[in-house]
């Protein structure tokens, strides 16, 4: 059992486990979940972690098939600008590896950001800590558990 896991369950939220063989040689993890779990990619939603001008950490939450947009989620974050945090950073801050990096479970609380249209699903799925596994829970959920905000975050 993961981090993830374990605090959804020790909230006593509503959520789903679902699990998958990780092919090694794919290229998007969030594209492969949606296709191997047959789920659209509009609901799978990917984990990205950024560092905004002060060398705050924060976390966007978006559709796997989306972009994320710098400027809209610094903006959301109360900042100037932001960029993609260095691997060593996101692992060291989160305890999860890229590719398996979940928003429930960081080892430190990130400011997070959830794009909008997650509350266009009645559930999303994000990772739910490691590669080829997924936790499907509502978006409100997730927003609770992260002290979350919802904004258009994507390109």
């Amino acid at each position: 059992m993961t981090q993830a896991i374990s605090m959804a369950k020790k909230a006593k939220v509503s959520h789903k486990v679902h699990e998958y063989k990780h092919d090694s040689s794919s290229e998007s993890y969030g594209l492969e979940a949606a296709e191997k779990l047959g789920v659209p990619k509009s609901r799978v939603f990917k984990t990205l972690v950024v560092s905004l001008e002060n060398k705050e950490l924060a976390v966007g939450i978006i559709p796997v098939s989306s972009m994320l947009s710098m400027k809209l989620l610094a903006k959301s974050a109360g900042a100037k600008k932001a960029t993609m945090a260095p691997k060593s950073d996101v692992e060291r801050s989160t305890g999860y590896v890229l590719g398996g990096v979940s928003p429930l479970g960081q080892k430190r609380r990130l400011k997070t950001i959830i794009d909008s249209s997650a509350r266009n699903n009645a559930t999303i799925y994000i990772s739910a800590g490691r590669r080829g596994l997924e936790i499907e829970l509502a978006p409100d959920d997730l927003a609770s558990l992260v002290s979350g905000v919802f904004s258009e975050i994507c390109q």
